[in-house]
C-alpha cells in the first residue's frame, strides 16, 4: 500500500535527518533514486518552492513529494511520517534534559554530530547546484566535459550571488526577480 511506504520512508528520513530541512535532501536524492517517484531536477525545483513558500523545508518537501505520489493523503501521510520522529523524539527527551545537562556523554554527542550534519548539508548543496547550474544530466548522457558547463546558468548564478552580497535585500525580492528571469528568459 502507497500510504504505508509513504509514510515508513518519511519515518526514517524523519529519524536520521539531523540538522533540519536541508539535511533532508541526500535521504529525498536516494528516496527518488529507489522509488523513482521523482527526479533529481525535481529535488532542485522542490527546494526553491519549499524555500519561497512558508514552513520547514524538509515538511514542505515531504507534503510536496506525498502529494504527488499519493493526493491529498499522501502528502497528510508523507508529513506526519517526517514530522512524528521529531515529536517522538522531543518529548523523550524532555523527560530526561534536566537530568542530562552538563553530561560529558551528551556534550561528546553533540560534538560529534556537528560535523555529519554539516557533511550532510554540504553534499546536499553541492547536488543541488549540480542540478541547478550545470548540466549534469546531458553530461552522464555524452561524458564530453563542454556538455557539463551551462554557460547562461553559471552567469546566472554569478549575479544573483554577488547581488545577495552586494546589495543585502530581502530573500523575496531575489526569488521574485528568479522567477521573472527565468520566464523572460525560460532557462
Amino acid at each position: 500500500m502507497i500510504y504505508l511506504r509513504l509514510f515508513s520512508e518519511f519515518f526514517q528520513i524523519g529519524l536520521f535527518a539531523v540538522g533540519g530541512g536541508m539535511a533532508t535532501l541526500p535521504f529525498l536524492q536516494r528516496l527518488g533514486e529507489k522509488t523513482g517517484w521523482f527526479s533529481q531536477q525535481l529535488i532542485a525545483d522542490m527546494v526553491a518552492i519549499s524555500e519561497s513558500t512558508p514552513g520547514p523545508i524538509g515538511v514542505n518537501m515531504a507534503t510536496y513529494v506525498g502529494y504527488n505520489v499519493g493526493g491529498f493523503f499522501g502528502g497528510f501521510v508523507a508529513t506526519m511520517g517526517l514530522a512524528l520522529p521529531s515529536i517522538i523524539i522531543v518529548i523523550i527527551l524532555s523527560r530526561y534534559l534536566a537530568k542530562l545537562k552538563g553530561s560529558k556523554y551528551l556534550d561528546y554527542a553533540f560534538y560529534g554530530m556537528r560535523p555529519a550534519v554539516t557533511g550532510l548539508i554540504a553534499a546536499a548543496a553541492v547536488s543541488v547546484m549540480q542540478v541547478a547550474v550545470f548540466n549534469t544530466t546531458l553530461y552522464k548522457t555524452t561524458g564530453v566535459i563542454t556538455d557539463f558547463i551551462d554557460p547562461k546558468k553559471i552567469i546566472y548564478f554569478l549575479i544573483a550571488f554577488i547581488a545577495i552580497k552586494k546589495f543585502k535585500k530581502h530573500p523575496i525580492t531575489y526569488i521574485a526577480i528568479s522567477a521573472v528571469v527565468g520566464l523572460a528568459f525560460r532557462f
